[in-house]
């Protein structure tokens, strides 16, 4: 054996590879920055309908064009409580399709461009300043580098036909109108995905070794059907750990995956005629000479086949993952938010599940502020009430911290600069809105305290001070809406109410100190009337500051 032509047969599919990996990698990048919001949509559309959600799968998948991202985004989803099995179900069936789209994007025949596409794509990423121009660069970069890394491997691979030890060892892996044959060939297929993390990949390097004769059309086809169970190895890693949703929608995902190749492996010497006539119809000369077109045909006419019998059953196999995998005795989510860092790997999915935590927070301060309402007035404070306030300011606090390591991990990576953005921003609020939480507290501790000394705000003091309550909930209620609706004019829109706060509580402040000069009022009770007055002006400020954060002001 020449050791030369080895090494060099090695070198050029380890860096065809390597090419290959990254440009996947930036054409899934640049395209999730370019739809972000449509994406955002798109999941935002998933329901219980399996269709829709298999539609949904299909589309996400297309874009980011890899079933592993959008399998591990519907892991993350599901562990964090937004989805529900059944809905992960029809999306992960939808992803398998959407994920047969990189076959045809390699069938064209444009491998000798690549290296064109990838060097004006460079030019136009460096020295264009407009964010949306970079990130098409970056997505035509990624074509170009997949191109480019197939045509080394295609290069590298018809190398093999002069290497008889190499060419000895793929005939092991050679169709021979077997059973055994046909799944000989389907766990290589597997095991390479495995080790290479990417069906993609896999399915580059079978087009190449198909394409450059050193397999033929029926060895190809099955190792793509063994591609499609290597994919699932990233779903049951990024299992480990979650809620039994969770490990449900990732065994579902290997399942499904399992029984369509097994299946069709029973009648493969039919599918493969029946891709053959297929093939034969839509191009001249058929499969015979057009491998790579019969490569891509055999992986998607076999996902959609699967997902179409799979479907009315959706139902079924969620209660069987249910009974299969039974529910824990203990409570599986010590966190607090719904926040999954499997979602960092797409930005755009993770800053909206960010921003939906810091709703949440919103409306936990809300209650708090009705909670307190309802404490002021009773002359004998519910201690349930009293100990859900207490509880839920330590609860916004622990929020606070996992929205900011969550944030803070989502800023270290490579972001669109609109995301980053509205990271800032959410970080502002998250910290705004646990102070706000913070003062409602400790309004409600100012109380107790004068009752625990045996005082009580006098009844024009609980008067007053109910009215600047509803007030100032309001205000907040208003900052909450608006930050749902992502209303950027709310600063203006609600700047009247917030100096009708301040206005309040300076007169308040005027007139206790007219109170303290013509009468009696312990000094404990004014002690505290000003500490709640000047923590209701500091509920005002922070609240004031959240609009400022979702109007975008500095």
């Amino acid at each position: 054996m020449d050791v030369e032509v080895v090494l060099e047969l090695i070198f050029n599919l380890v860096g065809g590879l390597g090419l290959f990996l990254l440009g996947m990698k930036h054409m899934s990048e640049g395209m999730q920055a370019i739809a972000g919001n449509s994406l955002r949509r798109m999941i935002g559309a998933v329901t219980n309908h399996r269709i829709l959600a298999t539609m949904v799968g299909t589309g996400v998948t297309s874009v980011v064009q890899s079933s592993s991202i959008t399998t591990v985004m519907v892991i993350g989803f599901v562990n964090s409580g937004l989805m529900e099995l059944s809905q992960a179900i029809g999306v992960i069936m939808g992803a398998n399709i959407g994920t047969t789209i990189t076959g045809w994007l390699l069938v064209l025949k444009i491998g000798k461009y690549g290296l064109p596409i990838l060097g004006m794509s460079a030019f136009v990423y460096l020295f264009f300043k407009g964010e949306r121009w970079r990130y098409w660069a970056l997505s035509f970069m990624g074509v170009g580098m997949v191109f480019f890394g197939l045509e080394i491997m295609k290069d590298a691979c018809s190398v093999i036909e002069d290497l008889p030890e190499f060419n000895a060892w793929f005939q092991q892996f050679r169709y021979d109108g077997t059973w055994f044959s046909v799944l000989k060939c389907a766990m290589m297929g597997c095991l390479l995905t495995m080790m290479v993390q990417s069906s993609s990949a896999t399915l580059g390097i079978t087009i190449s070794l198909a394409t450059s004769g050193v397999i033929p059309f029926e060895t190809a086809a099955a190792l793509v059907l063994g591609e499609n169970i290597g994919t699932t190895i990233t779903a049951i890693l990024a299992s480990l750990g979650t809620t039994t949703n969770a490990r449900r929608a990732a065994y579902f995902h290997v399942v499904f995956n399992l029984i369509g190749v097994l299946w069709i492996t029973l009648i493969f010497g039919w599918y493969i005629e029946l891709v053959k006539i297929v093939v034969g119809v839509l191009v001249v000369g058929g499969v015979d000479n057009h491998i790579d077109f019969g490569i891509a045909a055999t992986h998607t006419i076999f996902n959609i086949v699967n997902t179409l019998i799979f479907l009315p059953f959706v139902p079924l196999f969620a209660r069987v993952l249910n009974r299969v995998v039974p529910d824990r005795e203990f409570k599986e989510k010590p966190k607090l938010t719904a926040l999954d860092i499997r979602i960092l790997d797409t930005p755009l999915m993770a800053i909206e599940q960010s921003r939906k935590e810091i709703e949440k927070m919103g409306l936990a301060c809300s209650n708090m502020l009705d909670w307190l309402s309802d404490l002021l007035q009773q002359d004998d404070p519910d201690k349930v009430i009293a100990d859900r306030l207490k509880e839920q300011e330590q609860i916004l606090d622990s929020m606070q911290d996992e929205v900011a390591e969550f944030i803070t991990d989502l800023l270290s990576g490579n972001l669109p600069h609109s995301v980053a953005e509205e990271a800032r921003r959410q970080l502002r609020m998250a910290d705004e809105f646990e102070s706000v939480s913070d003062y409602i507290a400790n309004l409600d501790k100012f109380d107790r305290k004068l009752r625990r000394d045996g005082h009580r705000f006098t009844s024009a003091h609980r008067e007053d001070l109910a009215q600047l309550n509803r007030l100032t909930a309001s205000y907040l209620t208003a900052i909450n809406d608006a930050l749902v609706k992502k209303d950027d004019n709310v600063s203006v829109a609600t700047d009247p109410v917030s100096k009708r706060i301040r206005n309040q509580v300076k007169q308040l402040r005027r007139k206790h100190l007219d109170d303290l000069s013509n009468g009696i009022i312990p000094p404990l009770v004014s002690v505290a009337f000003l500490a709640t007055l000047n923590a209701y002006s500091r509920v005002r400020d922070h609240t004031q500051n959240i609009a400022e954060a979702i109007s975008g002001e500095k």
